[in-house]
């Protein structure tokens, strides 16, 4: 499964909580407990409708989702979220209804709707559609980021299979933007606020998710996804793989005019020659009989990528005919020296300098 970085939302299993505090970690519960599909439900008897990113409960039922015992903490924390833009939610003081709607919610997504069945998932199975964007909210808000919300963060922006980040067919590999497959420690103590020695601390604590591989000289660094749901067990690479790569890169990109700083140099590079290199990648480097559907051996021979075309022109006042045997040349009569037919159109003759011409 490949996972590209100009893919809109990314997947998120419902078995995955961020730890510790943040409004994008509450975000993440409220959204794993609501409606996936348009329906009914029912709480303490009651029958409520509801439609994909709604849940309708009471207060009791919101207590139990955001996993603290206060009302007023739970409320709180609905008024931040609203006032993010995440969740819209209502409270009835009549009869003490309350709903909220995910704001953010992936509607279209991969495969048929479930339209029979229970209207809420069963806690802990299946996967969250995220919006690959849904931090930008708070950094845009100049909102320093909580350990949640920093490690949704990190996961939002996960790619898999990417040919612009040939570390990405490593394994799942964290990136911001498209010159954003480096990382360094100080970059994403601004993005979210913090200090250097802070960021430090949330990978050696979360370590469990986040591999976080150290540059030589002032490179940066590479983070990995350990839990980002692929088709295989996700497989760390080495440090020797690593630099491997990185001195492939180095060596495609020689002639290229350094700009800014290491980081910033290395950071372009990689995504200007990693597709050519994940190409090579894919090659076995042995030339393979290529067969046609009737499983002859074919006659075309396999090429390698186009760099540079060049263009022939035809003999000027000669139509050419091409066929798989033999070029046949029509000589026609030239009427008007004004007008001698060329592959781009008309010539007139009497306007070319002459030192543009070459007599016999």
């Amino acid at each position: 499964m490949k996972c590209l970085w100009h893919y809109e939302w990314v997947k998120l299993p419902r078995n995955i909580v961020p730890e510790g505090k943040g409004v994008l970690g509450d975000w993440v519960r409220l959204a794993s407990r609501a409606a996936f599909r348009k329906g009914t439900s029912l709480y303490c008897g009651y029958t409520n409708t509801v439609i994909p990113g709604m849940w309708a409960g009471g207060v009791v039922g919101l207590k139990s989702i955001l996993e603290t015992k206060s009302r007023k903490k739970a409320l709180d924390t609905m008024e931040k979220l609203q006032q993010l833009g995440y969740v819209r939610y209502e409270l009835n003081q009549d009869t003490k209804k309350f709903t909220y709607q995910i704001t953010d919610w992936v509607r279209k997504c991969s495969g048929a709707a479930c339209m029979k069945g229970a209207v809420y998932t069963t806690n802990g199975y299946g996967f969250l559609c995220l919006p690959r964007n849904i931090t930008e909210r708070l950094v845009r808000e100049h909102y320093i980021f909580d350990e949640a919300d920093a490690w949704l963060d990190l996961w939002c922006h996960t790619v898999t299979g990417d040919p612009n980040n040939a570390f990405s067919f490593m394994a799942p590999a964290v990136q911001y933007g498209k010159y954003g497959a480096i990382l360094t420690l100080e970059t994403l103590g601004q993005r979210w606020g913090w200090e250097k020695t802070k960021v430090w601390r949330f990978f050696k604590k979360h370590g469990d998710v986040f591999a976080l591989y150290r540059l030589s000289s002032s490179y940066g660094c590479l983070i990995f996804n350990k839990r980002y749901p692929v088709d295989a067990e996700v497989s760390l690479p080495e440090q020797e793989e690593i630099m491997k790569t990185v001195g492939q890169i180095r060596e495609l990109s020689i002639d290229v005019p350094k700009k800014g700083s290491e980081h910033e140099h290395l950071s372009r590079m990689v995504a200007w020659y990693s597709r050519k290199l994940t190409c090579d990648l894919v090659e076995t480097g042995n030339e393979s009989e290529i067969k046609d559907e009737s499983g002859e051996k074919s006659r075309v021979a396999h090429s390698g990528t186009i760099i540079y075309t060049y263009l022939s022109l035809c003999r000027n006042c000669k139509n050419c005919n091409y066929d798989c045997q033999r070029v046949n040349i029509t000589t026609l009569a030239v009427q008007d020296r004004k007008q001698i037919r060329g592959p781009c159109g008309a010539v007139d003759l009497t306007k070319i300098a002459k030192e543009s011409l070459f007599y016999e």
